[in-house]
């Protein structure tokens, strides 16, 4: 499943990419979330790979993200559970919750201008889960994967023109605003592409839930020889209406409660005695978020 979130104009301490680490943990948290919940074993292990992108088709500045998302997870015993009535409406709706309260932790944004974003009709965000693999067809998972962390300019959509000093960019995309070429100055062009360039120890590829570094070699060391049988499969559990809706209500009740606890742990315990109140997707009360975390600083030696 490939999917895409929004990011903010302002992030921490100014720097473009700052929240971009912390924003795909909040995905892959939330992803995880609902399968566990939507499936009821909360034991599952959820594969995720989170691929941070800045660019878009023109190597223009278009911070999202891709996630490639195992179709439900692996019990301890190594069976897989498919994940039963994925719903993107409602998975916009709690990946836009718990950035909103992220934001707020890292002082982004305050809580009226948070509890404000929540009723605008157009959220902002957006989560696309139209591309979807068959277990079999790794030559389009290889391609997905290779997508997912293409690089900014690709060069046989590069031209230069000499004689009149120009670079020509031509777009993916056939059809769309994104659509076509664009022509510009050399030092221009090279730039917008020198903005795309990560900083040094800044990760732009993230392994969570089974595909993470400490899982996997947790799995080696149990099994040094690969296993040649595929695991075995328990099909996805057929949902009701109403039982599917009221799986999704609980995921977000639990997700936002879960953050809030998080929170509360890292700041220590809260004078207020009300706790944070999370409605359900078609409530038009507020939000009450924490309080922003102070930033801290780190005791040590100064230089004169």
């Amino acid at each position: 499943m490939g999917g895409a979130g929004a990011g903010a104009k302002r992030h921490a301490r100014g720097h473009p990419r700052a929240a971009g680490g912390e924003i795909a943990r909040v995905a892959a948290r939330t992803v995880t979330a609902a399968i566990r919940t939507l499936t009821g074993e909360r034991d599952l292990a959820v594969g995720i790979v989170a691929c941070l992108q800045t660019h878009g088709s023109r190597a223009n500045w278009h911070s999202h993200l891709h996630l490639l998302v195992t179709d439900g997870g692996f019990r301890p015993d190594g069976t897989f559970v498919s994940w039963p009535a994925p719903d993107t409406a409602r998975l916009t709706e709690a990946f836009r919750r718990a950035v909103l309260r992220l934001f707020v932790r890292l002082a982004l944004f305050d809580e009226n201008q948070a509890a404000g974003m929540l009723t605008w009709p157009h959220s902002g965000f957006h989560v696309h889960t139209a591309v979807w693999v068959s277990e079999d067809d790794r030559a389009f998972a290889a391609r997905l994967a290779r997508y997912c962390a293409r690089n900014p300019v690709a060069l046989e959509r590069l031209t230069y023109d000499r004689s009149a000093k120009a670079v020509t960019y031509r777009s993916d995309k056939s059809e769309g605003p994104t659509a076509g070429t664009e022509t510009a100055d050399p030092l221009e062009f090279l730039a917008r592409v020198l903005v795309h360039i990560p900083d040094k120890g800044h990760v732009t590829t993230r392994y969570y839930g089974c595909f993470a570094n400490r899982p996997r070699g947790m799995r080696r060391q149990a099994e040094p020889a690969p296993a040649e049988a595929p695991p075995a499969i328990s099909p996805a559990l057929r949902l009701a209406p109403t039982e599917a809706s009221r799986r999704w209500a609980k995921a977000l009740r639990r997700r936002c409660s879960n953050s809030a606890s998080r929170s509360r742990r890292a700041r220590g315990p809260r004078r207020d005695a009300e706790p944070p109140i999370d409605p359900g997707p078609h409530d038009p009360r507020p939000v009450t978020y924490p309080a922003p975390v102070p930033p801290r600083r780190h005791r040590g030696l100064r230089r004169p």
